[in-house]
């Protein structure tokens, strides 16, 4: 009777600290099913249980992004929670997964999922981001790596004619404002070539051009200096040029030579779209189906190119055949291995620019002044849509000369004769692109998709015997980027020639496309 009472017993959260026994009735030191798959990446079956219940899921193996709930000091006691902190990362997502991966990596992503449907998603997470990745490395096969750009700028820099070796006295090419020489220039013991650009007279303007950020349609520039031409040069089309020797000692009017700032752009031009346009009559009627398809595939570089320039806030200065210069690429696509050079495409380069002060598009209350004045103004951003729409003419050999096309309306445009699958299409896109009203003319951006759809579908047929939905486009994207990324490891373990150009344009179009922006193409193209 004297003792005093016994003190009463501390009760232990079990919500917070060790996980409950299964039906066996493990002890703290056994091998525990859940301690298993901290090793061998398995995951554990939890007991499903009642709301309020004590969770049995360990907290390393919970999903990173439910809820959690504050550490308590019986969980800072454990040894499992100790090690866990060690082991514990954040689950990786779609875009990080490799077929390397260790299970217990991947087991923390696969855990949360429920079901095939999550399976799914992770699956054509994977898909989209290994297309994003393809398409950046083919990127750099055709551009050339960032990092080689910057040490040849360095190494240009204060160079002028005395450190490049002419290759040609005649230019490669000749564009509307500029000619072009092919040059040679040492560097780490290799000879590279290069183009020098050498404005014409009156087409000076090229400070802009080194403001440009890297793109594939877009003309680039490692070097710029001032100097006097040399007397090696034959300049096309100025008087006495064609006359001069290039031999013996060098002619007493060097002195008279201009002195002219002069770019190094590393893609040497072989042709001007001019000239491609020109000399493809032949092919056009013999072949008129892969003609019109490569004519869509430039129109597409043109697009591509206008719409870097408006987001570096440049326009084209002077959108026409003749200042659209034409580079070969690396190698022919796997399947044109052996034909005619003609058949394969070709990098489309715009090479003239200006500063935009105003970007915006306006919408003129006089449909008719504004049709007009975007086709006889200076060039600016508003007459892209105009000049592009003028090209698709100039591409398909149909007349369409400044002056009788403002004599048309919207519906008395020239006829497209229709010789292949791409002929409607490409008679569609230039109505829309000439249209007379500006509130109802298709953006570049806008072209661009069209033309994507040209080449690579949805066509209409989808839509015959099913309604368009977007469920339905949606499936065709997944179903269509899958085949895709099939094709290209079909073709890795084949010849192992690089991916062309026209496979990186078509992984551009299923890396960014959407069932909502395929359903508003569609619209404007097939209704």
């Amino acid at each position: 009777d004297l003792l005093p009472p016994p003190l009463p017993k501390k009760q232990l959260q079990r919500a917070e600290s060790l996980p409950e026994q299964g039906p066996s009735q493990h002890c703290w030191g056994d091998p525990t099913p859940w301690a298993g798959s901290i090793l061998y990446g398995i995951p554990p079956a939890h007991p499903r249980h009642e709301e309020g219940a004590p969770s049995s899921i360990p907290p390393w193996d919970r999903p990173s992004w439910g809820p959690k709930k504050p550490l308590t000091k019986s969980q800072s006691l454990g040894e499992p929670v100790a090690w866990s902190s060690l082991q514990k990362a954040p689950s990786p997502s779609p875009a990080e997964l490799t077929f390397g991966m260790v299970d217990r990596e991947l087991g923390q992503l696969l855990q949360p999922l429920e079901g095939p449907a999550g399976v799914c998603g992770v699956v054509l997470g994977c898909q989209a981001a290994t297309l994003a990745r393809l398409s950046a490395r083919i990127q750099e096969e055709l551009l050339g790596l960032e990092e080689w750009q910057q040490l040849l700028e360095a190494e240009l820099a204060g160079k002028s004619w005395a450190a490049l070796s002419i290759l040609d006295w005649e230019p490669c090419c000749e564009s509307r404002d500029a000619w072009y020489f092919r040059v040679g220039f040492t560097f780490e013991q290799t000879q590279l070539v290069f183009a020098a650009k050498v404005p014409k007279p009156g087409c000076a303007s090229l400070g802009v051009q080194s403001s440009l950020g890297a793109h594939c349609s877009i003309q680039r520039l490692i070097g710029r200096f001032t100097d006097r031409l040399p007397w090696e040069l034959v300049l096309p089309g100025i008087p006495g040029e064609q006359s001069q020797s290039r031999s013996g000692e060098e002619p007493a009017r060097l002195a008279t030579r201009p002195i002219l700032q002069v770019l190094i752009s590393p893609e040497v031009p072989y042709q001007t779209l001019a000239g491609f346009v020109k000399g493809s009559h032949g092919l056009h009627r013999t072949s008129p189906g892969h003609y019109e398809r490569l004519a869509c595939l430039l129109l597409l570089q043109v697009c591509m190119g206008l719409e870097h320039l408006r987001v570096q806030n440049m326009g084209q200065g002077d959108l026409c055949p003749e200042n659209l210069l034409l580079v070969q690429c690396p190698c022919p696509p796997r399947s044109q291995q052996g034909k005619e050079a003609s058949l394969s495409l070709p990098r489309l380069l715009i090479s003239s620019f200006f500063k935009v002060k105003d970007k915006r598009r306006p919408c003129s209350t006089s449909q008719e002044q504004d049709w007009t004045e975007g086709l006889t103004a200076p060039p600016s951003p508003v007459a892209d849509e105009l000049n592009v729409g003028m090209l698709i003419y100039q591409i398909l050999h149909v007349d369409i000369s400044l002056e009788n096309t403002l004599g048309f309306r919207s519906n008395r445009l020239p006829e497209i004769p229709s010789l292949s699958i791409y002929s409607t299409g490409l008679k569609r896109l230039a109505m829309l692109l000439l249209h007379r009203d500006p509130c109802k003319r298709v953006s570049v951006e806008q072209a661009r998709s069209i033309l994507q759809v040209l080449l690579w579908g949805p066509r209409q047929e989808l839509f015959a015997r099913s309604k368009k939905t977007l469920t339905l486009l949606r499936s065709w994207v997944e179903v269509k980027r899958a085949l895709l990324l099939l094709k290209f490891a079909e073709n890795s373990a084949g010849a192992g020639a690089s991916p062309s150009l026209e496979e990186w344009l078509c992984c551009q179009y299923f890396k960014e496309v959407t069932e909502h922006t395929l359903y508003q193409v569609t619209q404007a193209l097939y209704t």
